[in-house]
């Protein structure tokens, strides 16, 4: 009976919702522009009521009047008297469209005759014009005619292209995303010059109208996944979107999972790598993080430098990045469990040494682990936080004083100190898997106290079938492991060289897999006599 009363509720609610549209919903329908001048302009300042910033001129051409709807902050001024006001006050003239030329038509004669504009629309839709001055662009209207014109002239303050902050390399490109949409497609159009690469065009969140491109290559990635991306984005009914992570939680397959289903890069050179393998990318003004679909787990153990280093180097730093993944979430918990319930694996030297540390703190293990990891992590909290200068030395000085200070207390002993700062360490090396190594390590270090060992193991045996049961848009997630793909165990833990990856990953649903033609090793040129 309560259920059913909750359940009534809750519709009563929903459909109260629904019969008050949100404020900043678009208006549905389509409203033409009307013939007079005059009703334009008294339409437009309805709808963007009386901001300071919003900007309604007009002037003649010839006899005609015209009206200029911009916002004055957001367009380029320099372009704006250049090619739109002095090309409609002077060069009409010159262009034979004055004296005499009658008001129907005008727009599409000034569009090609007069506007010196790269990008100019036209549009007999109110809504859309609109929208179109809230973006950037600047509205022509005319009188006598019911066609107004779009002029893309943007002139807002961006970003320059600079280091990304979260992907460092030795060896690669410097360059990073910024927050300008338009910047981030020409750098990856600038190496992708395929008329296959795709870049289609959404807007998102009823109010922000944030511009959103989805990225990928036709002939290589899967059409089933590009239609699910564009299945889920359309999905999405929300204010605002200021950030990729607001997208990124719609669209993920394992909401309530530690692990990301949705990959995320700062570095051009990295987005278009993974295009070429068949994935696809969200781009969102705002934001220099660009989301990539599928994700695997097997991702956060590499890195774009790997494909510019020669292929043994590259192995070993992927298999020492998977060992401090297994660092950072297992040691604590080894510690805990072998201080608590197995102190007899141990070496004699090392365990009357790790029990004379011990005398005197009145904390049990898991105690100590967990409050050194809580400090270590706030420490790093505040480190990020706090101004770039400041933050380090906060982050460095507080670990030693408050280290040094709770051994000499009694508070914790001096292996958990160095366990923490051995777990710290470890967790830097996969930062895209850093919230998982957090949650999971108090998960193992929380069941190794109370079960010992039992626990511990058990702990492992069902994280990993919780990552073998997730999915990335029908991708099993730690593919190529499992399910075991013996093709793409070339580019795993281990990278094998250039002229033996002459397939892509089975992500992309077998499409156009080939992608290199050399499948023998490269050696010197035949029939070259030594030099003696």
């Amino acid at each position: 009976m309560a259920g059913n009363i909750w359940r009534t509720l809750l519709s009563l609610l929903s459909n109260n919702q629904n019969k008050f549209p949100h404020p900043g919903a678009s208006p549905k329908g389509t409203v033409k522009l009307s013939t007079d001048l005059t009703t334009n302009i008294s339409n437009f300042k309805e709808a963007l009521g009386n901001s300071m910033d919003v900007e309604i001129r007009v002037l003649f051409m010839g006899k005609t009047q015209v009206a200029m709807v911009y916002i004055d902050s957001i367009v380029d001024r320099t372009a704006l008297r250049e090619n739109a006001i002095k090309a409609l006050m002077v060069d009409s003239h010159t262009a034979g469209l004055l004296p005499g030329y009658g008001s129907k038509g005008l727009a599409h004669a000034a569009k090609g005759k007069v506007v010196s504009v790269c990008c100019v629309k036209e549009s007999k839709d109110l809504h859309k014009l609109i929208d179109a001055v809230l973006s950037a662009n600047i509205v022509v209207l005319f009188d006598g005619d019911d066609t107004g014109l779009i002029l893309k002239l943007p002139g807002y303050e961006t970003r320059s292209v600079t280091e990304p902050q979260t992907e460092s390399v030795i060896r690669g490109s410097r360059e990073g995303f910024t927050e300008s949409i338009s910047t981030n497609i020409s750098m990856i159009r600038r190496r992708i010059k395929d008329h296959n690469l795709r870049m289609e065009r959404l807007r998102l969140g009823r109010v922000t109208k944030t511009e959103i491109c989805i990225a990928y290559i036709k002939g290589i990635v899967d059409p089933k996944t590009v239609e699910e991306v564009k299945k889920r984005l359309h999905r999405i009914e929300l204010d605002g979107v200021l950030e990729s992570g607001y997208i990124e939680e719609f669209i993920q397959d394992a909401p309530y999972s530690v692990f990301p289903t949705v990959g995320n890069a700062e570095k051009p050179d990295k987005v278009a790598a993974q295009l070429l393998e068949g994935r696809v990318a969200i781009i969102t003004d705002g934001t220099p993080f660009v989301l990539t679909v599928p994700y695997l787990f097997i991702e956060s153990l590499q890195s774009s430098e790997d494909y510019y280093s020669r292929f043994l180097s590259s192995s070993f730093f992927r298999i020492l990045r998977f060992t401090f993944l297994v660092i950072s979430t297992n040691l604590p918990a080894m510690y805990v469990f072998i201080s608590s319930f197995n102190p007899e694996i141990m070496p004699t030297s090392l365990l009357l040494i790790l029990e004379a540390s011990r005398k005197g703190v009145f904390l049990p293990p898991i105690g100590e682990v967990l409050l050194m990891g809580l400090i270590f992590e706030g420490l790093r909290e505040a480190g990020v936080r706090l101004p770039r200068n400041v933050g380090q030395a906060i982050s460095i000085v507080g670990a030693l004083v408050i280290g040094q200070a709770a051994v000499s207390a009694g508070l914790i002993s001096a292996p958990t100190v160095i366990v923490t700062a051995l777990t710290g360490i470890a967790s830097f090396i996969s930062p895209s898997q850093s919230e998982a190594q957090l949650l999971i390590r108090i998960f193992y270090t929380l069941v190794a106290g109370f079960l010992g060992f039992f626990g511990l193991f058990m702990g492992n045996i069902l994280v990993i079938m919780h990552m073998a049961s997730l999915r990335s848009f029908r991708v099993p997630y730690l593919s190529p492991l499992a399910p075991l793909w013996h093709g793409d165990l070339k580019d795993s833990l281990v990278r094998a060289p250039w002229w033996f990856m002459t397939n892509r990953p089975r992500l992309n649903g077998l499409q156009n897999i080939r992608r290199a033609g050399i499948t023998k090793p490269p050696g010197p040129a035949g029939g070259e006599e030594e030099m003696g």
